[in-house]
C-alpha cells in the first residue's frame, strides 16, 4: 500500500487533513467517503514532498517566530499535536499553514517531530532538524527549541544590520549614476552643439567624454547582453565542484572581502556546532550538519576533513588545527573545552567571540566603504562637470 495525504470537508463544513494508506488514489477517496468526508485533495506522499521541495522556503524571521511559539506551547504543557494545531490556526501565510499541517499529519501517522520536519527538507535546514532530533532524544525539546529560536534571531539580526548599513552606499550609488546619466544625455549634447556651431576645437577631456558617450550609446545592448551571458555562464560553471572550489578559495584570498567571508563562515560554524552539541546531537552528526550550512566550499571541505579525522579518533581541536582554515583562537578554545570537559561551554563562548569579531570587521568595512564610495562617485561627477565647463570657459576667454 501507498501513503496518501488528504484534505477533506467533514459534515459540518470544516476542513480536516491527514495521512491514510491505500492501494491507489481512488481507493483513498472511497475510504474518505466511507468515513463521511468529502475529499478535496488526495496526493501521494512522494508527489506532495516533491512539490513542497520545489516551493519557496519559510523566511528566517517566520521560522524563528514559529520555533519560539512552538517552544512556548510545549513548555506550557500542550501536546505536540495541540501545539501544531495552534500554529496552523495562527499562521498567516498559506504556504506556512500547508507545511505545518503536513508536519502535523506526519506526526499523527507515527513520525517524530524531527522525522516530520525531515519530510519538508526544503523548509527546514539540516541543522534545524538535527537539533530538534537531539532535543527529542535528550527529553529537553522545549529548551532546545528556545535556544534554536535565539540562534535564528541572532543570525537574522546580523543580516539586517548588514543590509541597513549597506543601504546608504547603495543610495549614494543610485544618486551618482542618475546624475552622471543626466549629464551625459542632456548637458553634454548641448555643449557639443554650441562648439560645433562656433567651429572651435573641444578640450581633450570633453572629446574623451563624447567618445565614451557615443560608444555607450551604440554598444549598450551588446554590453548588456555580454553581462547577462557572463552571469549565466558563471552560474553554470560554478555548478562544477572543482571550479566552485577554486572560486571560493580565491575569494578567501581577496583583501578585505576574504576575511569577511571567512568570518561569516567561521562564526556560523561555531554557533551551529555550539547549539547542536549543547542540544545533545552527537559530534559527528553535528559536524555533518555544520558542513551543510556553510556558504564557502573551502570551509565546508575543512569541516568534512575535521569530521573524517574525528572519526579516526583525533580530538576535535587537533583535527580543526590540521586544516589551517579556522581561527587559532577558536581552535584553542575548543582544545580547552575538550581538556576541561566543558566543550559545550567553550563552544558557546567561542561562538560569541566569533560573532563579535565578525561584527567589528563589518563595522570597519562599512565605515571605510562609505567615504570611499563618496570619493569615487564625486570624482566621476567632477570629471564630467569639468568636461562640460572647460569648453564654456574657453568660449568666455575668446569673447573677452
Amino acid at each position: 500500500m501507498a501513503a496518501f495525504r488528504y484534505q477533506a470537508l467533514n459534515a459540518t463544513g470544516g476542513t480536516v487533513s491527514g495521512v491514510l494508506h491505500a492501494d491507489n488514489a481512488r481507493q483513498a477517496r472511497s475510504q474518505l467517503r466511507a468515513q463521511g468526508l468529502l475529499p478535496s485533495a488526495v496526493d501521494a506522499v512522494g508527489t506532495h514532498e516533491r512539490a513542497v521541495r520545489r516551493a519557496r522556503r519559510i523566511s528566517p524571521a517566520e521560522l524563528s517566530l514559529l520555533t519560539r511559539q512552538l517552544a512556548t506551547l510545549l513548555a506550557s504543557g500542550l501536546t505536540m499535536e495541540q501545539s501544531l494545531t495552534a500554529l496552523v490556526d495562527d499562521a498567516s501565510q498559506p504556504f506556512t499553514r500547508e507545511v505545518l499541517a503536513g508536519v502535523k499529519a506526519e506526526i499523527t501517522a507515527g513520525l517524530s517531530l524531527a522525522g516530520a520536519l525531515g519530510v519538508y527538507a526544503g523548509s527546514f535546514p539540516d541543522f534545524y532538524v538535527a537539533l530538534v532530533r537531539g532535543g527529542e532524544e535528550s527529553g529537553a525539546l522545549p529548551l532546545m527549541l528556545q535556544h534554536l529560536a535565539d540562534y535564528l534571531d541572532a543570525r537574522q539580526a546580523l543580516k539586517q544590520k548588514t543590509m541597513l548599513a549597506l543601504l546608504y552606499p547603495a543610495l549614494v550609488s543610485v544618486v551618482a549614476i542618475t546624475i552622471v546619466t543626466g549629464l551625459l544625455i542632456y548637458v553634454v549634447p548641448q555643449v557639443v552643439q554650441v562648439f560645433q556651431q562656433s567651429r572651435q576645437s573641444l578640450p581633450l577631456l570633453t572629446r574623451a567624454l563624447i567618445v565614451l558617450r557615443d560608444f555607450l550609446r551604440g554598444a549598450w545592448p551588446y554590453l548588456l547582453g555580454a553581462a547577462i551571458g557572463a552571469a549565466v555562464a558563471a552560474r553554470y560553471a560554478l555548478r562544477r565542484e572543482a571550479l566552485r572550489l577554486r572560486w571560493h578559495a580565491w575569494l578567501l584570498r581577496v583583501p578585505v572581502v576574504g576575511p569577511l567571508i571567512r568570518g561569516v563562515n567561521t562564526s556560523r560554524y561555531a554557533s551551529t556546532l555550539a547549539i547542536l552539541v549543547t542540544g545533545g546531537v552527537p559530534l559527528l552528526s553535528a559536524l555533518d550538519s555544520c558542513a551543510r550550512v556553510m556558504s564557502n566550499k573551502v570551509i565546508a571541505n575543512a569541516i568534512e576533513q575535521t569530521m573524517a579525522r574525528v572519526r579516526e579518533g583525533v580530538s576535535l581541536a587537533r583535527a580543526m588545527g590540521e586544516t589551517r582554515e579556522f581561527p587559532r583562537l577558536l581552535v584553542h578554545l575548543v582544545a580547552s573545552g575538550e581538556v576541561s570537559g566543558k566543550l559545550e561551554e567553550m563552544l558557546e563562548r567561542s561562538a560569541q567571540l566569533e560573532l563579535q569579531t565578525l561584527e567589528r570587521r563589518l563595522a570597519v568595512f562599512l565605515t571605510v566603504l562609505e567615504p570611499v564610495m563618496i570619493l569615487v562617485m564625486g570624482g566621476i561627477v567632477l570629471m564630467i562637470v569639468l568636461a562640460i565647463l572647460l569648453p564654456i570657459i574657453e568660449i568666455n576667454q575668446l569673447v573677452h
